[in-house]
């Protein structure tokens, strides 16, 4: 394949606003399908920047469920619900700050800065506690809801704590409190319903860490190009067994045994496989004689 594909695939991956699809990939840089899935898993396997900064400020958490794609209808989005856990930082429309802290009030003349998503079993006190430590920096305001699993997270050291605003939502819709991350699964729901027409079980992380890089980068695409750019050169080789979750194949280096010896034809006669034999120069050979043909000519003595 050509250096230039897999620039045109980071290209319309980092910058194209609502994503794009394996078909959709394949007739722009001329390979087939499962080629272009290929490349878009790999590019998406490296989306997730191990430097990257936590959440900071204040950072509204929830949880969500969306739907995924079942085998035996590909074409209808009605496989199941997988719950995912989504947090967004917000700040303050005219001044780019994160906002005071108020207990009383909501937040308003918001908008989102920075997001995460994840991919959780379970509603469990321990799925959500490991989501919020390794995504928002602690110290910061925790605006949720009522769920009893955020309990716990505002009590400990003062390094490791952070400060829980939860809001009882009750009967009321849930994005009149929580207006941003609600956005954020809305938008996530119909962008797979939209362009992939259903996610995969197996491969919701992979698109919500797609989602998540263009999603902080939305301002910035010629930055965006270039740094997915530079995430997968860093990135360690990603194979079509690691994006299926399989076990690589053994290392040709170290072929398996066979019982039974083969053996080839060469010009010397059969050759049993692996035995090297030492290879003879040929002699080059007498030159043959030309045939010289005799014309007779007329009045010329026979």
């Amino acid at each position: 394949m050509p250096l230039t594909a897999w620039f045109w695939t980071a290209h319309l991956i980092a910058t194209h606003s609502n994503g794009i699809s394996a078909v959709q990939l394949a007739n722009q840089i001329g390979v087939n399908d499962d080629t272009a899935w290929l490349l878009l898993h790999k590019f998406r396997a490296a989306m997730t920047d191990r430097e990257r900064q936590p959440l900071r400020g204040v950072v509204e958490v929830d949880q969500a469920e969306i739907p995924f794609r079942s085998n035996d209808d590909p074409s209808v989005p009605d496989g199941g619900k997988i719950k995912i856990i989504g947090a967004v930082e917000i700040v303050d429309r005219n001044t780019g700050e994160p906002p005071r802290t108020d207990f009383n009030r909501l937040y308003r003349n918001t908008r989102p800065q920075r997001v995460r998503l994840a991919l959780i079993t379970d509603e469990g006190q321990e799925s959500i506690h490991a989501f919020v430590r390794a995504n928002i920096a602690a110290g910061s305001t925790l605006l949720t809801d009522g769920h009893s699993s955020y309990l716990g997270l505002d009590v400990g050291n003062a390094a490791d704590r952070y400060v829980l605003d939860q809001r009882i939502v009750g009967n009321m819709a849930a994005h009149l409190v929580l207006f941003w991350v609600h956005r954020v699964f809305s938008l996530v729901k119909r962008w797979g319903t939209g362009t992939f027409h259903g996610f995969r079980a197996r491969h919701v992380q992979s698109y919500l860490d797609e989602y998540v890089f263009r999603f902080n980068r939305r301002y910035w695409r010629r930055a965006s190009f270039d740094r997915i750019l530079g995430l997968a050169v860093a990135h360690a080789p990603h194979n079509y067994a690691a994006v299926v979750g399989r076990q690589p194949r053994p290392n040709r280096r170290n072929p398996p045994q066979r019982h039974v010896s083969r053996s080839r034809k060469t010009e010397g006669g059969m050759r049993q496989d692996g035995v090297k034999t030492a290879s003879v120069p040929k002699t080059p050979e007498a030159p043959k004689p030309s045939r010289l043909l005799h014309i007779d000519r007329p009045g010329t003595p026979g």
